[in-house]
């Protein structure tokens, strides 16, 4: 069952900041604005993210990787990115949500979640049905998850990875996602775009509901 959306005035005031944000993860084909000064695409970079050794897909011609400083305590920051049922309360363009496993976010979990994709120059408008599976996880420093994403006419297959470091005042917080499908590779310039205007808007929602959530305990 996907989890309640927030309806608290905080909740209210980020979902409308935040409108734009689309499902990174699996490439959702929904465009978010860019926020002046984020980190730009990296395509086939040299040093790619890990997680216990394993990254991206090397051979996806899909790729985008940034990052963003979170001013907000790491275990607030990893409980928001790893309690996937709470991901409709911040991220507004996730449905529905559904933990696929119980027990203490790991490798092996899986969780299911839709997101709406309007008709973009790719496909008609359809809703995406996702199925992720965490493959590796250090608590606190990294994730990587890996799915397809399937909705009428589109099927993507996605390579996510997430890091985390501590930093003077907050957290680094890094990530990178490779996409493979025939719809995607058909138009690799536009594919990129949309997952990179994705990343950014997730990370700006994460950098602000963090960073909400800790100035809320700290009052």
């Amino acid at each position: 069952m996907p989890s309640p959306r927030s309806t608290s005035p905080r909740s209210t005031t980020l979902r409308a900041a935040l409108i734009a944000v689309p499902l990174a993860a699996v490439g959702v084909l929904v465009t978010a604005t860019t926020p002046a000064g984020a980190a730009t695409s990296t395509p086939h970079p040299t040093n790619p993210l890990t997680c216990r050794g394993e990254g991206v897909d090397p051979d996806a011609a899909v790729r985008y990787k940034t990052e963003r400083v979170v001013h907000a305590p790491l275990s607030t920051i990893w409980k928001l990115q790893t309690d996937v049922e709470r991901w409709p309360s911040w991220q507004a363009h996730v449905e529905t949500m559904e933990r696929l496993d119980h027990g203490p976010f790991r490798k092996g979990s899986a969780f299911r979640w839709t997101t709406p994709v309007p008709p973009n120059p790719a496909t008609p408008a359809t809703t995406l049905d996702i199925t992720s599976t965490v493959e590796q996880l250090k608590r606190n420093s990294c994730i990587r998850w890996t799915g397809p994403a399937v909705g009428e006419g589109l099927r993507i297959d996605g390579v996510h990875v997430w890091t985390f470091t501590k930093v003077k005042g907050g957290v680094r917080v890094r990530t990178e996602e490779t996409h493979t499908g025939p719809q995607v590779e058909a138009n690799v310039p536009y594919a990129t775009k949309v997952l990179g205007d994705g990343l950014e808007a997730w990370l700006s929602a994460l950098k602000a509901t963090a960073e909400a959530d800790s100035g809320d305990q700290r009052r």
